[in-house]
């Protein structure tokens, strides 16, 4: 077993257990740091903190919400936003994903 086995076997599956969406999310643009993906984009619909999920084709932790490189509590509707995540998603620019309580 080498190293890269090691690290696939630490990233499981984030799960969504709640059945109603509490947001939207509008990705703009998408990049890695420091291994974690992060998405930029704007906030659509309803309030979003660090703790929910974001569900693509996957779902991933938020792990952080950033507004003009500060960190931020919250994000509301209308707001421009990046959302370092714990977990891959991959998603598509102007792809609108939603988010979940945890």
């Amino acid at each position: 077993m080498g190293l890269f086995d090691v690290f696939k076997k630490r990233e499981k599956e984030v799960q969504i257990f709640s059945r109603k969406s509490v947001g939207k999310f509008k990705v703009e643009k998408t990049f890695k740091i420091f291994g974690k993906e992060v998405l930029v984009g704007e906030v659509i619909e309803g309030v979003i903190y660090p703790g929910y999920k974001i569900k693509g084709e996957r779902a991933a932790l938020i792990r952080e919400i950033q507004r003009d490189r500060q960190e931020v509590d919250f994000a509301l509707e209308y707001d421009k936003v990046a959302l370092v995540l714990d977990g891959k998603l991959n998603p598509k620019v102007g792809e609108i994903l939603e988010v979940y309580q945890s």
